[in-house]
């Protein structure tokens, strides 16, 4: 029998901020300017969803070490000025987050400055203050189960009770390594095909997610 869910845990790009649409753009920027151009199929196939040390070390195998750390400071700077200028929620997702009544959690690729930043821009970090997990905490990053499964022992609860929303191909692959079921938002810039697979339901409006919890 199925163990009911007793905590959601959420992706924060992508899923709670629509942040990835700027992302990429600046890494289509930094790439043409840094001796990498790349498409920005290639980047949403190859970044989203990773971790900044993942990202880093596919650039310095590519290019170097120096121009690695350059593009990661450059990015900083370059996201955090878009940000500002204008990042909103993703549609449907404060609906979403009013009609669900379980524990609910983040846990995220971005590092905790990144997501200070992001859910504090769109108003969302008080509702999961306390409880914001990151990438920077475990050992490594999505694909892995090991975030997902830190933030489970964190929050007290086992990984079978645990569904976790997700938008990138590496967030569902590392739920489905933590053992934990998966919805993944389509609604983005991850085409729907990405994200399909075994434990995961896909959907492309965030408003379908709390009665699709209980459903599962």
């Amino acid at each position: 029998m199925t163990k009911p869910i007793e905590l959601v845990i959420f992706d924060c790009d992508g899923v709670l901020v629509d942040s990835e649409p700027i992302a990429v753009r600046v890494h289509h920027t930094l790439g043409a300017e840094l001796g990498w151009p790349l498409t920005e199929d290639e980047i949403i196939e190859r970044f989203v969803g990773r971790s900044s040390t993942s990202i880093g070390e596919q650039i310095a195998e590519r290019l170097d070490r120096a121009t690695a750390d350059h593009w990661a400071e450059r990015f900083d700077q370059l996201h955090a000025e878009q940000v500002d200028a204008g990042l909103a929620p993703v549609d449907g997702i404060i609906e979403a987050l009013d009609a669900i009544t379980l524990p609910t959690c983040v846990a995220s690729s971005g590092s905790h400055a990144k997501l200070r930043h992001t859910l504090g821009r769109t108003g969302l970090h008080p509702r999961f203050e306390g409880r914001i997990h990151s990438a920077t905490e475990v050992a490594h990053g999505k694909p892995a189960p090991d975030l997902f499964l830190h933030a489970a022992a964190r929050m007290g609860v086992p990984p079978q009770a645990c569904l976790v929303v997700e938008d990138s191909r590496y967030g569902v692959r590392a739920a489905r390594a933590a053992g934990m079921r998966s919805v993944g938002y389509a609604g983005g810039i991850t085409p729907a095909h990405w994200l399909a697979g075994p434990g995961t339901v896909v959907i492309d409006d965030m408003r379908a997610l709390p009665a699709l919890i209980t459903e599962m």
